[in-house]
């Protein structure tokens, strides 16, 4: 096992993406995608707009079926898994564009990231007694602590859909963690925000571990300077880039130290 800093080790691999074909029609979003995240890692993907970023976490996660290419998560096989299996397996995210209960809280938002943990059937949650209370105050606990993590106390009663668009993307981020996820998805996690939300995005995404202490994680992104703050390791898919950075492809590994770790 690679030691990268005294709070965090590298393991095995816990995401294997193999030649990766995905095709709409003529259009083709991935042509012979591959690489792979260990377990504990911080990875980032880097690209322009329409390079297919977005589409390769949808394939991850189950939403997209390749035509072409394989895909192994925690050693075994995936093969043409549902959205909700893929959460099941571990396997949480975020979205390039805020997908959030509007009408709901911040709190009510980030608990629904614990229904798969809540093992009580509908008759006792209806009821709300008993057993089904307990399970309930024990992950509105958790759901608590995600909320100091990410310093949305003030507005954890706000219904999101009145919030700023920094603060919704914060509560985004919190729902996912709420999964206690190995594999955490983060699709332009800083996008559309000003200088401070993107500093303290950065700061929560490289404190993550405190939160889900088993999970790695794999973002999409394209901007250089904060990928840079975050990431331990990048794949570079950006034609514009240096020549000695460029590639066609996921191809090109860069080693970094995150400014923020």
């Amino acid at each position: 096992m690679t030691e990268v800093s005294s709070r965090h080790s590298i393991g095995e691999t816990l995401l294997s993406v193999e030649r990766i074909n995905l095709a709409f029609g003529e259009v083709k979003a991935l042509a012979n995608v591959s690489f792979s995240v260990r377990e504990h890692e911080v990875l980032a993907i880097i690209g322009p707009n329409g390079a297919g970023k977005t589409s390769m976490l949808n394939v991850i996660n189950g939403f997209y079926h390749p035509q072409q290419g394989q895909i192994h998560f925690k050693g075994l096989h995936r093969q043409r898994m549902k959205p909700y299996e893929a959460a099941v397996q571990g396997i949480a995210r975020t979205f390039q564009n805020v997908a959030l209960f509007k009408g709901m809280s911040t709190l009510n938002n980030i608990m629904t990231g614990r229904n798969l943990k809540m093992r009580r059937n509908l008759l006792w949650q209806a009821l709300h007694l008993g057993p089904a209370r307990e399970e309930e105050l024990q992950h509105r606990a958790a759901a608590e602590e995600i909320i100091d993590f990410l310093e949305i106390q003030s507005i954890r009663k706000i219904p999101v859909g009145r919030l700023p668009y920094g603060l919704q993307k914060r509560v985004e981020l919190g729902r996912a963690l709420a999964m206690e996820p190995d594999l955490l998805l983060l699709d332009e996690p800083m996008a559309g925000m000003n200088m401070e939300e993107k500093q303290d995005m950065c700061r929560f995404s490289t404190s993550t571990s405190s939160m889900a202490p088993r999970s790695s994680s794999l973002s999409m992104t394209w901007g250089w300077s904060w990928t840079s703050r975050i990431a331990w390791w990048c794949w570079i898919t950006d034609k514009r880039l240096p020549r000695a950075l460029r590639t066609k492809s996921v191809a090109t590994k860069l080693s970094l130290t995150p400014t923020w770790a």
